[in-house]
């Protein structure tokens, strides 16, 4: 007979928490007026985290009157006392907090090492990685300073990539006066940021100037002590800008003028650059900012498109997310150009070779199609090899402590699945009545609302729903699509070989044939040496 009593042991260590029994650690929180001390017990603290383990078997910590002594300067007393509590029973609850705070209680149990807490504030933010989207500069503010750690690194990197997709909304706003010295730096330095030169160096001056706002916007009324003030300033800041790619009238209208704050051989070596364009100059000029190819699907993440560029191509092993052979552009979005038919061929009709990407409802799956070929309203069937259905779940990895790989990369590639058409007389459908449609036995369509016949017989009404009637007689394999199912979203990007992708296979190709062209030339140059060699000494 076993029995047992879970509920009511939680509880007497909620009471021994409350009641500060037989407590032998002593912990201060915060720091000057908002330092409070809190009490623990060393058995349980030791069970519970990583930290306090390895601290309890260290010599060195502190102790007094026979119990430890923690400092915590760093960690806000009501963040150490969630903590505990979590610790003692395992009650926790965020929705008392904001999200942000929820970030910054992430950090102080990520330094706590209390593995069970971080996977359960993963999950928590992943149910509101909507903030992370639409707030990456309060999220850079708070993790930007600890990237080191893989889980808070791949946060600044997204947030970091959010901001480089419409950067003039953070530098032609006075948003960008908050940030904090380090952080505006790290976004000067960062190679994507797709903005004009100049108007991040107007940022940046507009930045400068508001942390002295007694100083005059105009540089001709700087006396000498604003000068070395505003030199101090931006001087950390210099060798992120790329003054060589600000052209020459912006310059000099509106670079030239603070040149008194800018290394003087750097304003007489852009003057020269423009000037005299074809002199040489001894300086490391860096390459224009350019755009990180950002997918804009609201549905599937970069590693998703790589798997599908395999599909394509028909390969056995998956691209990585670096060298994607195409490029992916949304052009249909049903939340964003309306959920119908017309809008579908108004917007993909005649596109050429097209994905259709849609999150079922309800679901973590994620499925879709391959169109080699092309959409139209012509009422007619179209044959190929090539088209194919697919379908993702999305699993999430509960052993994975890496926040944003679990926010935005959530693939289990085990669930990937595809299935290519048997080429048969069916495989894509163009039919004005239907949106994107696979299949003469409605493998995987859509309709908005209209009576459909099956091919192979029978029919319905399918009302704004997706339908999948997968048989022996159907165009595709079963990878496991419902039969009828409602959508969250779906889009359809166009898929377009990268020429970029094929610039670098070239080069590779070219520098594979001049390295074997090298090295044959020196091996015969070698022994025709070595034959010679020989010979003067008569071994031969």
């Amino acid at each position: 007979m076993s029995f047992k009593q879970s509920q009511e042991v939680i509880n007497d260590y909620e009471k021994l928490l409350e009641s500060d029994e037989e407590y032998n650690v002593i912990i201060h929180a915060g720091e000057n007026e908002n330092v409070e001390v809190i009490h623990g017990h060393s058995n349980i603290l030791r069970i519970r985290s990583q930290y306090f383990r390895t601290a309890f078997s260290n010599e060195l910590t502190e102790k007094k009157d026979g119990k430890f002594i923690f400092i915590f300067p760093n960690i806000l007393p009501q963040f150490f006392k969630i903590i505990l509590r979590f610790i003692y029973c395992g009650k926790i609850d965020l929705t008392k907090l904001q999200i942000l705070e929820v970030l910054k209680l992430l950090i102080v149990v990520d330094e706590l090492k209390i593995q069970t807490l971080i996977l359960y504030i993963n999950e928590y933010l992943i149910q509101h990685r909507e903030f992370l989207k639409q707030n990456p500069i309060e999220i850079l503010d708070t993790v930007y300073q600890i990237v080191q750690n893989d889980i808070f690194s791949e946060i600044c990197d997204y947030c970091l990539e959010e901001i480089c997709i419409k950067p003039e909304k953070l530098f032609k706003s006075d948003k960008i006066l908050t940030l904090k010295t380090p952080l505006l730096e790290l976004l000067l330095k960062w190679d994507h940021l797709f903005l004009d030169e100049i108007v991040i160096w107007e940022g940046l001056i507009k930045w400068c100037l508001a942390q002295h706002p007694n100083i005059s916007k105009d540089p001709t009324q700087w006396n000498n002590e604003e000068i070395m003030t505003m030199e101090r300033i931006i001087h950390r800041f210099i060798p992120s800008i790329r003054f060589y790619h600000i052209p020459s009238t912006d310059f000099i209208t509106k670079v030239y003028p603070f040149k008194k704050v800018i290394p003087e051989d750097l304003i007489d070596n852009v003057l020269v650059y423009h000037m005299a364009p074809d002199k040489r100059l001894n300086v490391d000029i860096q390459p224009p900012r350019k755009p990180k190819i950002i997918y804009d699907s609201i549905i599937i993440n970069k590693k998703k498109f790589a798997i599908i560029s395999s599909w394509i191509e028909k390969k056995n092993q998956y691209y990585n997310e670096k060298n994607i052979p195409y490029e992916f552009n949304l052009i249909y979005r049903a939340s964003r150009d309306g959920y119908t038919n017309t809008a579908f061929h108004e917007k993909c009709d005649n596109k050429g070779a097209t994905i259709v990407v849609i999150k079922i409802t309800n679901s973590e799956q994620i499925v879709g199609g391959y169109n080699p070929l092309f959409w139209d309203s012509s009422n007619t069937f179209i044959s190929t090899c090539d088209s194919f259905l697919f379908s993702f779940t999305n699993n999430y990895n509960h052993k994975s402590a890496k926040l944003l790989f679990s926010l935005l990369n959530k693939d289990n590639l085990q669930s990937a699945k595809v299935g290519y058409s048997n080429g048969d007389s069916f495989s894509i459908s163009c039919d004005p009545d239907y949106g994107p449609a696979f299949g003469g036995g409605n493998d995987l369509c859509f309709s908005s609302g209209t009576y459909y016949n099956n091919t192979f017989g029978g029919g319905g009404y399918l009302d704004g729903r997706w339908y999948s009637n997968i048989n022996v007689n159907s165009s595709y394999p079963n990878i496991g699509i419902p039969v009828n199912f409602k959508a969250d979203d779906f889009e359809v990007f166009q898929v377009i070989k990268s020429y970029k992708y094929d610039e670098i296979i070239k080069k590779r190709l070219l520098r594979n044939v001049i390295f074997y062209i090298v090295y044959f030339v020196t091996l015969f140059t070698v022994l025709v040496i070595s034959d010679k060699f020989l010979n003067k000494l008569n071994i031969y």
